[in-house]
């Protein structure tokens, strides 16, 4: 299978934006009928901006001409901390396989090229939420469950 791992441009960003809605649909189990317009006027916004900082790393998967995958990763910054002393951190994020083309590797390729990304930029500290799709590949990569955070809901 000859397929080819696209870094993404700012030129990519209509096809980058509706893989994102396609695999948050995916993710949270939401029907066609659920209006998600501001987030893929807020994804497309993001996009537009990280791409051209370099905040953020996607790539696109084809089969020739036909789209068979995706993946992204975020780069920001927090507070260093004894474990972390840069503060650096990088986000998995977006990752998609077309169906046709799961269980090939091709999501390992991708999510190999964005921690290599990832640490060419210098940041070991690569976190992501995984889907129980995604669960065991994460796992096999290397990815272990975080214990210790928490999250605060939304309250309105």
């Amino acid at each position: 299978m000859g397929l080819i791992f696209k870094k993404a441009t700012i030129a990519d960003i209509e096809l980058l934006t509706k893989t994102r809605i396609e695999v948050l649909r995916a993710a949270n189990k939401l029907e066609e009928i659920v209006d998600m317009s501001i987030v893929e006027q807020q994804s497309y916004e993001y996009y537009k901006s990280a791409l051209n900082d370099g905040s953020h790393i996607a790539y696109l998967i084809f089969d020739k001409e036909k789209f068979a995958g995706a993946g992204g990763i975020s780069f920001f910054r927090v507070m260093p901390t004894y474990h972390n002393p840069t503060g650096n951190k990088a986000y998995v994020m977006n990752m998609y396989t077309a169906p046709e083309y799961r269980r090939m590797g091709v999501a390992y390729k991708t999510l190999d090229l964005l921690v290599t990304a990832s640490k060419e930029k210098g940041i070991s500290h690569i976190t992501l939420e995984a889907t129980d799709m995604g669960r065991s590949l994460y796992e096999k990569y290397g990815f272990t469950k975080m214990n210790g955070e928490m999250e605060l809901p939304e309250r309105f």
